[in-house]
This record gives structure tokens, C-alpha cells and sequence, in this order.
């Protein structure tokens, strides 16, 4: 159990959190919300112990572990799966021993180390880092490249990977969806549900929050509340609360106007002075109450298109990759695809498959390598990239931003425009420096309204917006009367948005037949959600290339050989383990060396034999 008592917590001069009374019991799995600058990551950083309450007191369990994602982004020479086994501490420690013991040649100690690796679990430790890793879109080529290699956001999910990896009995993660696909979200919710630790987790996705959390913590106001349910039942319970809180500040505030009204009228009055007196006393003792405040304060209006033409955007026979100095990488081929007014299109597959190039292809970034792309000339694209708020130039303002884009426009007019997007009076003269990544978000937004296109071509723009944004990007989405094709993760929001669904993997683009629900059955389907299995994905930060011929897929009796090879080569090893256990081992010298070395070369086959089971799961 986790318990609060009259905890509080500063940042700097600002009062985060004060008076919290709580107690989260084991098992449980907390959702953390709020608005940014609550205090949620000051909040997790008191749990790790990081941060000191400044009142009161926060007590964790004797021995408790606890596992969270690191922040920073590592650049190692290890590999991705050796990185990732490294969360859990006894097992790497195990199985370096163990490394040098066989690197020795000494027999005995391998015989040691291997009954230290049956206690601390070490035998499945890399079964178990592949299927994190798989399992988040590390397809099984990558496992074995170096951490360095990897981009940003894929280091991100290494992190990830490795905080689930170690042992613990309470995980806080935050954020732990961005730079996640929406296979690896549906992916990590069935971890999590499996999770038999406490859970505390700040998302900002509701449609997960909802899928995971048994409990809802609300931190608002410097207060925290702690609500049974998920983050939907949240809504409803404090919604109510609130209209209660309404009804009862208006019925308080009546009886205050009346108390006063006699009060005003006879307390000059010398037969009614007793009554009067006792009216100000009652009135004094009265509980205040507060009025309830709206709980959105942002709105997001997209203005209506300049014009509106019904035939905006196509590909026909589009082949869309990259140019490269030894010929093309192609990453989807025979792509038609058209847009028209009032289209509403989500995107769906994992990261690599090319999501991301259609969308630059459709803008006109990438040119086609073969086919036709075909613009309507009063086409007006605004294009949301996943790289676009990082883009904004440091050190200027919001306005600054719009006079680039509008160079003659009145100074007025871009006040009275970012007022709206709640940038008012001098905010808009501000340098983006000190804005939050949720206000350089929203400052991206407006610059795509300030356009008024016809088109929005949006690639994960919620990775930055809490969820008083991502519920007003919606509505403003749906309100929008031009074509919008919407890449994200956020499934409330692709939810609400999308009339129809494309699925972008394996080397082409066609309509998925189905709603978000429908989706994730077929992925459990396929085998890409809780399972080892993977999904087709190219190597994270390497173009991707055209997809196998059909032919070339595997067939059942291959993948039924395949399995039955690794389940051979893991029980071969299986007798090897419990034959080194044996202390009889001990006193023959010859067979533990025999032994020994009979389990390297084990090994390695499974090894192997696991790869190529992976790469015919991965075409099957």
C-alpha cells in the first residue's frame, strides 16, 4: 500500500500539491490526470524518492521495487536485446557470470552459475526481452543491432521495454503511448492487464486509461482525489459532483441574498434589531461555496476552406519510397488513393510500414517513384508532421510565426486571430521558449487554421496535447468541412474523427472493412497483440523496402517444422540444465566440460532456429 498523509509538494516557489490523504492498495492500477502543471511527473518523482515532500509524509512498503522509464535517452555500442535484459539486474548479472565461467572453460562454475540462473529466472530472461521487444515493434532483426542505432523515439521504446522488464512490485509509467503505434498500444494494454503489481500511470489517451486502470486519480486545484473506476466512470462521477457543487452554491448564494436583504431593510429598525443581529451572525457562519468554473478553457476552430472543390487529392499506381545512390527503396507500391470534400480518413498499421510516406507523398514531399499524383489547383494542404512542433524556430513568437506566413497581414489581426487559440494580449509577442510542448502544439495547430486548407494531413498531432486539447482537437476535427486523412494513436480521437480506416503494412495500402474494436480483434487475430509474434515491420530507422512476393510467404508445414525444431532444441537444453544441477556432475570433470560445451552450441542453434521461426511468423 501507498499512503499520503498530509503530504506536499513545491516546485520553486508553486504550491503543486497540498493536503493529500490517500492510501493506493496493491493491485491496483491508478490512472494519473490532470492538467499539465499539476504536478503528476513532480508526483512520480516523490514515489522514486527523487523529490522530498515538503509537508507531511509518503510511505512505501519495506523492500518495495519499483520500475520506471528512464528519461534519458540512451546511446550504447549493446545491443537492443542485450539493453533491454539489462532492466532486470540479477539476470544480466547471471548470465555475464555465466559468459565468463564458459570463456574460462572453468566447468565448475558454469555448474555453480546454473543453479544461481534457475533461481533468479535467467533460463526464459531472453524469450522474455524478445517478446517485449516484439511485442513494442522491434521486428527480430533488430534485436541484435546497437542502442546508438536506433532514432529517438524508437530509443524510447527501449526504455520502455526495459522498465517492463525489470522486477517490481509497483511501475510508474509515464506517457508511456507516445511514439507508440496503435498495434504497440493495444499491445501494451494487454501486458499491463497481466501486470500483478500496483499500477501508477499519467496518459493522456483516454480510450487507454479507460482499457487499464481500475482507479483514476485527479489532481486539480493543488488538490488530489482519488476516484474508483476508469477514466470514463471519472467523468461521470465528477461531472455530478460538480452539478451538485452548482446547485448547492446557487441555493447557498439564495439564501445569503435573502438573509441579506433583511438584514438591509431592519437593522435600522429598532423592533426588528434582535432579528437583524442574529441574521448577520447566521450569515457570518454560513459555508462558502464555489461556483463552478467551466472545466474546458481551450477551443480550437478550424476557419472554413477559402474553396472547396470535391476532387481534392489522388494517387493512381503510385509506387512511394526514396531515391537512393544504388537505386530505390520502395516502400508501398500500387497505392490508389483519393481524397474528397468531407472525407475522413484514419490510417492503421504499425510504425515502419509506411504511414508516415504515404502522408509525405499525398503533401507532396516525396515524389512519386512511379504512378501519378494528381492535385485539384485550388488544393490548400495543412500538414501536421510528427517533427512539426520541434520545427517551430526558437527564440520568436507566436506572431512572428504568422507574420512568416503572411507577411502584409496587420499586426491586429494576428492578435485577434491567436486570441482565439488562447494566446491573448501579450502571450502572442511571447518567445516560444518558455511554452509547454502542449502550447508549442497548439501553436502548430493554429498556424495549419491560419491557412484555411481544404486538406489536413495530420501525423500523430496529439503526442504533446493533454486531454482538454485532444477532446478539442476532436470536436474541431469533426466540425471541419474539408478532407482529413489522421495518422495517430489516440484512439478516442481517430475514433471520433474517421468515417473510414486504411491499413498501410506490408507493402500496400487498402481499405480495413471495420471500426477500432474490430481492428484490435484482428491483430489478436494475426497474432500481433499479446503474442510473440510481430508484426511486418521494417528495421526502425532504415528506409523500408518493397514487400516479399507472395510466393515467397511461408507456408504451414514450414512454420509447423520450424516451431517443432525450437520446442526440440528448448527441451535439449532443458536436459542439459538439469543435468549440470546435478552435483553428481561435479566429480566428473570431463562430462561437465562435454556438458558445457554440448549447451553453447545449443544455443546458438535455438538462437538461430528462433530467428528464422520469427521471420516466417512475420510473412505467415
Amino acid at each position: 500500500m501507498i499512503s499520503f498523509r498530509n503530504f506536499a509538494l513545491r516546485r520553486g516557489e508553486r504550491l503543486l500539491l497540498s493536503d493529500v490523504d490517500l492510501a493506493l492498495h496493491a493491485g491496483w492500477r491508478v490512472g494519473v490526470v490532470g492538467r499539465n502543471g499539476t504536478g503528476k511527473s513532480s508526483l512520480f518523482a516523490a514515489v522514486r524518492g527523487e523529490v522530498e515532500a515538503d509537508r507531511g509524509d509518503l510511505d512505501l512498503p519495506n523492500r518495495v521495487r519499483v520500475a520506471s522509464i528512464a528519461q534519458e535517452l540512451p546511446s550504447l555500442p549493446d545491443p537492443a536485446i542485450d539493453f533491454v535484459l539489462g532492466g532486470d539486474a540479477a539476470v544480466a548479472a547471471v548470465l555475464k557470470t555465466e559468459a565468463e565461467a564458459l570463456a574460462a572453460e572453468d566447468w565448475e562454475a558454469v555448474a555453480n552459475v546454473h543453479l544461481r540462473m534457475a533461481e533468479v529466472g535467467a533460463y526464459d530472461a531472453g524469450a522474455r526481452a524478445g517478446k517485449l521487444l516484439h511485442g513494442l515493434g522491434f521486428p527480430a532483426e533488430t534485436h541484435q543491432r546497437a542502442v546508438a542505432t536506433f532514432s529517438g523515439g524508437w530509443r524510447v521504446r527501449l526504455n520502455l521495454a526495459r522498465a517492463l522488464m525489470t522486477p517490481s512490485d509497483l511501475l510508474l509509467l509515464d506517457e508511456p503511448t507516445n511514439h507508440l503505434d496503435l498495434d504497440a498500444v493495444l499491445w501494451l494494454e494487454q501486458w499491463l492487464l497481466k501486470y500483478p503489481g500496483t499500477l501508477l500511470l499519467i496518459s493522456h489517451d483516454r480510450e487507454f486509461l479507460d482499457n487499464v486502470c481500475t482507479h483514476t486519480l485527479h489532481l486539480h486545484g493543488g488538490k488530489a482525489k482519488l476516484y474508483t473506476g476508469d477514466y470514463t466512470s471519472f467523468e461521470r462521477q465528477r461531472s455530478e459532483q460538480l452539478r451538485l457543487q452548482q446547485i448547492t452554491h446557487e441555493k447557498t448564494q439564495a439564501e445569503r441574498a435573502h438573509l441579506q436583504k433583511f438584514i438591509d431593510r431592519f437593522k435600522a429598525s429598532a423592533a426588528k434589531a434582535k432579528q437583524a443581529q442574529s441574521r448577520v451572525k447566521r450569515l457570518a457562519k454560513m459555508a462558502d461555496t464555489e461556483a463552478v468554473r467551466a472545466e474546458r478553457e481551450v477551443r480550437i476552430d478550424f476557419p472554413a476552406p477559402v474553396k472547396l472543390p470535391h476532387a481534392l487529392l489522388r494517387i493512381n499506381d503510385g509506387r512511394c519510397g526514396y531515391a537512393t545512390a544504388s537505386g530505390e527503396a520502395v516502400i508501398l507500391d500500387n497505392v490508389g488513393f483519393g481524397l474528397e470534400a468531407g472525407d475522413r480518413i484514419g490510417l492503421l498499421g504499425p510504425n515502419g510500414a509506411g504511414k508516415s510516406t504515404l502522408v509525405k507523398t499525398l503533401v507532396g514531399d516525396l515524389p512519386l517513384l512511379a504512378g501519378e499524383r494528381y492535385a485539384h489547383p485550388d488544393l490548400r494542404i495543412g500538414y501536421f508532421a510528427q517533427h512539426t512542433v520541434e520545427s517551430l524556430v526558437a527564440g520568436t513568437s507566436p506572431i512572428d510565426h504568422l507574420r512568416e506566413l503572411s507577411p502584409t497581414v496587420a499586426t491586429q489581426a494576428f492578435r485577434d486571430f491567436l486570441g482565439k487559440w488562447s494566446f491573448p494580449g501579450d502571450r502572442a509577442f511571447e518567445s516560444i521558449d518558455g511554452f509547454s510542448g502542449g502550447e508549442r502544439a497548439r501553436l502548430a495547430l493554429a498556424l495549419l487554421a491560419w491557412l484555411q486548407p481544404n486538406v489536413l494531413l495530420l501525423d500523430e498531432p496529439t503526442n504533446h496535447l493533454d486531454l482538454e486539447m485532444r477532446e478539442a482537437l476532436a470536436e474541431a476535427l469533426s466540425d471541419f468541412a474539408g478532407a482529413i486523412v489522421l495518422v495517430s494513436h489516440d484512439r478516442h480521437l481517430i475514433g471520433l474523427v474517421s468515417d473510414t480506416f486504411w491499413r498501410v503494412a506490408d507493402g500496400v495500402v487498402k481499405p480495413f472493412d471495420g471500426d477500432l474494436d474490430e481492428y484490435a480483434t484482428w491483430l489478436r487475430a494475426r497474432g500481433n497483440v499479446g503474442e510473440l509474434k510481430a508484426p511486418a515491420i521494417a528495421a526502425p530507422p532504415a528506409p523500408a523496402v518493397a514487400s516479399k512476393p507472395a510466393a515467397a510467404k511461408a507456408n504451414p508445414h514450414k512454420l509447423e517444422k520450424a516451431e517443432a525444431r525450437v520446442a526440440g532444441l528448448e527441451q535439449a537444453l532443458a536436459d542439459i540444465d538439469a543435468a549440470l544441477s546435478d552435483p553428481a556432475t561435479y566429480s566428473n570433470a570431463a562430462k561437465a566440460a562435454e556438458l558445457g560445451q554440448r549447451q553453447a552450441t545449443l544455443r546458438a542453434d535455438l538462437e538461430r532456429a528462433e530467428g528464422e521461426l520469427l521471420a516466417l511468423y512475420e510473412t505467415a
